[in-house]
Order: structure tokens, then C-alpha cells, then sequence
């Protein structure tokens, strides 16, 4: 993997559907889990343009706060920025918002760059 310049950006909207809510509340809200899977899925598709032939990643380490409700229906923009990386791992910086502009979430997310071949497969 060739390191990612620190401060490389990217965000995505989603719009989130009951199949990501929490089920045991009276009203459907995004559910930490829902959350977690998109910050991964964001970095993932950042690291993708600097992974060697080969290669894949994996999420290694998440440390997320979910601190304020976003009911179902409602769009939720998913942020994430390079803040560290090497041949082997990159960290970044993600946060959530929701369509109110109200922040969500936030943490960091490390994943690391595999050898698919370790995998029995191909990147």
C-alpha cells in the first residue's frame, strides 16, 4: 500500500431505510451498528485508489461515540479524513451528520492493507 497523504478527504450521503434502524425503539432510528458499517465503508473506498495489486483491506480498530438520534427517513452524511498511514494501516478521522446539520457521531477507524493471497484469493 503507498501511504495516504494526510488530510485526503471524501464524504457520501445516505438516506437512511428501516432496514438500518434500531427495532427495539417505539420510533426507528439509525442504528450504531448502521453507522459504524458506513464509516468503514467510506475508508475502504479511500484506501482502494492506494492498495498495491494484491491487496485488500480490512477494518482493524473503530473507537466511535453515537451521541444524538437521526430518525428514519432522514439523510445522514458520512465524513471521513486521512490522519495517518503507512504500507501496512491508515487511520482516519470520521463523523456523522444528519440532515439537520446536528452531528452524530464521531471517532476513528484503522484498517489495515491485506495480501489477498493470505485469503485464498485475489484483490
Amino acid at each position: 500500500m503507498k501511504p495516504i497523504p494526510d488530510g485526503t478527504a471524501d464524504e457520501m450521503v445516505v438516506e437512511t431505510t428501516p432496514d438500518m434502524g434500531v427495532k427495539h425503539l417505539p420510533m426507528p432510528m439509525y442504528s450504531t451498528p448502521t453507522m459504524v458499517g458506513h464509516f468503514e465503508a467510506l475508508c475502504l473506498k479511500m484506501m482502494i485508489p492506494f492498495l498495491s495489486a494484491g491487496e485488500s483491506s480490512v477494518g482493524y480498530k473503530v473507537d466511535i461515540k453515537h451521541s444524538a438520534p437521526t430518525p428514519i427517513g432522514m439523510k445522514v452524511t458520512i465524513k471521513a479524513k486521512s490522519i495517518e498511514s503507512n504500507e501496512k494501516k491508515a487511520v482516519f478521522e470520521v463523523e456523522a451528520y444528519n440532515e439537520t446539520g446536528a452531528k452524530i457521531g464521531e471517532g476513528k477507524h484503522e484498517r489495515r492493507a491485506i495480501d489477498m493471497t493470505r485469503f485464498g484469493g485475489n484483490a
